[in-house]
């Protein structure tokens, strides 16, 4: 596989639909980033770049937990789906996998992956790109510390600003999702071309209640007597406020490991465990907010 992509495959992707289901956020959302899509991709091939301004690139920021990588295949196969005709193409750019110490040897594998490596994805049909943790590939030059090698770093950024300009102007059947859980630190240039910025929040009480009973349901079809734990459900989400889906997931699995027993026969879990562990969660969330402050 070449350098930087962590997954490619065909769409649409049963296991990337199921992921689109396990995110519990507003139905809005999920309208609002698949119509964007579909316009995105319909517009483009259509319309001048001076007329209809659009990059075909989507930014999904938010604290990490909040199934922005989980959002963005789910949208991949969901419009893989919607899109009749074309095969599609789905990448996931690791970036952490173009870094390199070597001076100017970033830059080359950006431009390489931006001029050669995605191009190629969509070739005969459409190609969908996850842009992981896009701050690590598109750095603020602004921020820049000059012991860092910000040279190199500049010349990376300059390098993705460039490749995301050639694929806008004669690559119109990609589109582009990134994520990122510091939008702040990434450069206000690539920022500024997204078609659209949607912030991920952390889940309400009524995302809440959905993940702890999704969970709870997916524990159940194993250890049936877990279901019995959903009469409890508005406790675990008083409990829970704060949490990311990502924590909360855990916090409701985890329960079962705060004995043997339970360790052994998940299925013996009770309610007092679901909630300790709940609020266990909660108590580490803060701590560790209050050390990234």
């Amino acid at each position: 596989m070449s350098s930087g992509i962590a997954h490619r495959c065909a769409l649409p992707d049963a296991s990337f639909e199921e992921a689109w289901q396990s995110i519990k956020i507003a139905e809005s959302v999920k309208t609002r980033l698949l119509a964007q899509s579909i316009l995105a991709l319909t517009l483009r091939p259509a319309v001048p770049f001076e007329t209809a301004p659009l990059h075909g690139l989507i930014v999904l920021a938010g604290d990490p937990g909040t199934g922005k990588t989980t959002l963005a295949r789910g949208l991949a196969s969901r419009v893989a789906a919607m899109i009749k005709g074309p095969k599609v193409t789905f990448l996931q750019i690791d970036p952490h996998g173009l870094a390199s110490a070597a001076l100017g040897k970033s830059q080359q594998q950006v431009t390489t992956l931006f001029q050669q490596t995605i191009p190629e994805a969509g070739m005969g049909g459409l190609a969908v790109v996850l842009l992981d943790e896009v701050e690590t590939l598109a750095a603020d030059r602004r921020r820049m510390s000059l012991e860092a090698n910000p040279v190199d770093v500049h010349r990376a950024t300059d390098a993705v600003l460039a490749g995301l300009d050639l694929l806008t102007r004669t690559h119109k059947n990609i589109l582009l999702v990134a994520t990122t859980n510091y939008p702040q630190a990434v450069d206000p240039a690539f920022m500024s071309r997204a078609d659209l910025v949607e912030m991920i929040p952390l889940p309400n009480a009524e995302a809440r209640g959905e993940i702890i009973a999704d969970t709870l349901r997916g524990l159940a079809k194993r250890w049936p007597r877990v279901a019995d734990l959903t009469r409890d459900l508005t406790t675990f989400v008083a409990a829970s406020d704060g949490l990311d889906g990502r924590r909360l997931r855990k916090a409701v699995v985890g329960a079962a490991a705060m004995s043997i027993e339970t360790a052994r026969d998940p299925g013996l879990t009770t309610s007092q465990q679901v909630l300790a562990s709940i609020k266990a969660a909660g108590r580490s969330a803060k701590e560790a907010g209050r050390e990234a402050a």
